[in-house]
């Protein structure tokens, strides 16, 4: 089974579409990866799949081997500069254009879903992160009976699951909450998405859809409360066009000062960066919350491996 390599795998899951559960997945990846660890991203949102963009890797295709598929690299380990490998599987590469419609029954997708979980090479990784689409249907049943019955107990780790502030996104994420609970998957955390608004033009980072509600939600269900994340448009023009993030002077995140320093925008002005999107995003006001967030992950999957 591909699996047999992996040490951890996480899933990241959410009940409500459009909480941002690819761009979570992503810079989870890209975290673990600057923490020096191995990771792979498996994409099973097959109706609707995000990660190739999301990596800059959309044009990439993947390589058939004897039995399976050969993961795309992002990028290999530079152990010089503490950073793991990052290889990526997705129903994106296969397809043959990007606006491709994916027109499946629930069969069809639950087959589709077994498959990358069984002939999907992954060289040794630390974690395999899956990010999944909104929901409690076929994929999600499919994954859970597949992972409970051919992983090995200490590799499932467990789940991390995504929310927006907003009562209509926690209303529907507490049926993900109960969907584990029911299916005996552990929860490693509720990272609550979209809270708060860092503006590229001045220094305020404002509460435009309210700030709690998935901490309140952590509570409610008994389970660990990983943190909230801004909407910072940086991010966004780092992912589309390789650029990396620049803030005004003053910019504060979460309490903490991620102004660019003017010299350094200024050479990234006159200079083409050439850098792998893993270390550019050193500079994302993101990256240091994503650095407690996947620290807790850690300990939580190191944890789960012990019982």
């Amino acid at each position: 089974m591909s699996l047999s390599k992996i040490k951890h795998i996480v899933l990241v899951l959410s009940g409500k579409g459009g909480v941002g559960k690819s761009s979570v997945t992503t810079q989870l990846a890209l975290s673990l990866s600057l923490a020096g660890h191995s990771v792979g991203v498996l994409d099973v949102d097959l109706t609707g799949p995000s990660i190739p963009r999301m990596f800059a890797i959309e044009d990439a295709k993947v390589t058939q081997a004897p039995g399976g598929w050969l993961p795309i690299t992002v990028h290999e380990a530079d152990p010089s500069n503490g950073i793991g490998s990052l290889r990526v599987m997705s129903l994106g590469f296969l397809l043959p254009r990007r606006g491709d419609a994916v027109v499946w029954r629930g069969p069809k997708k639950t087959a589709m879903v077994r498959q990358f979980l069984s002939d999907v090479f992954w060289d040794e990784l630390d974690y395999l992160l899956i990010d999944t689409p909104p929901g409690t249907s076929d994929e999600h049943i499919s994954l859970a009976e597949t992972l409970l019955q051919k992983a090995r107990p200490e590799q499932f780790a467990g789940a991390v699951v995504v929310t927006t502030p907003q009562a209509v996104a926690t209303a529907d994420v507490r049926k993900e909450l109960n969907f584990c609970a029911k299916t005996g998957i552990r929860v490693l955390g509720v990272v609550e998405n979209m809270s708060g608004f860092v503006c590229p033009n001045c220094s305020e980072c404002t509460n435009i859809f309210m700030s709690g509600g998935g901490e309140v939600m952590a509570n409610d269900f008994g389970v660990p409360f990983l943190g909230r994340v801004p909407i910072d448009p940086q991010f966004l023009v780092l992912i589309e066009a390789g650029t990396r993030p620049t803030y005004p002077v003053g910019t504060e995140v979460n309490g903490q000062d991620i102004s660019t320093p003017v010299t350094t925008a200024k050479s990234q002005d006159d200079t083409p960066d050439t850098a792998p999107l893993v270390q550019k995003y050193r500079d994302c006001s993101l990256a240091p919350i994503f650095h407690t967030i996947t620290a807790d992950v850690i300990v939580a999957a190191d944890l789960a491996s012990q019982k």
